[in-house]
């Protein structure tokens, strides 16, 4: 109960894209949405299927999850991936600062014989 009072509460404050189109859309073909709707509609006949029944209004909360933890996966490969290109470049300036320090000690000139 107190996830689903939670869930009305986040309700009001998603945008207006995640109210239109709050989920992925289906990869699944129309044969298999049609069969999994057919499914669905069935009444359960083992008893762990009907005690799920009552964890039905649950279904959008884990379908938020589930989104949740999808971006939040996505968000830990770029980031990784942009710590690896900031190394990358903070290696190439570090070699072109050294290169550069280098070039200052050495004279422009060769000293006279």
């Amino acid at each position: 109960q107190r996830i689903l009072r939670l869930a009305e509460m986040c309700r009001r404050l998603e945008t207006e894209e995640e109210k239109v189109l709050p989920f992925y859309p289906s990869s699944l073909a129309e044969q298999e949405q049609q069969d999994a709707r057919r499914i669905l509609a069935a009444s359960p006949d083992e008893p762990l299927a009907r005690a799920l029944q009552d964890y039905v209004g649950l279904e959008r909360f884990w379908q938020r999850f589930n989104k949740a933890k999808l971006e939040e996966k996505g968000l830990e490969r770029a980031r990784a991936a942009l710590a690896s290109r900031n190394r990358q470049l903070r290696e190439l300036l570090q070699r072109y600062l050294a290169g550069a320090a280098l070039s200052q000690k050495v004279p422009r000139d060769p000293p006279p014989l």
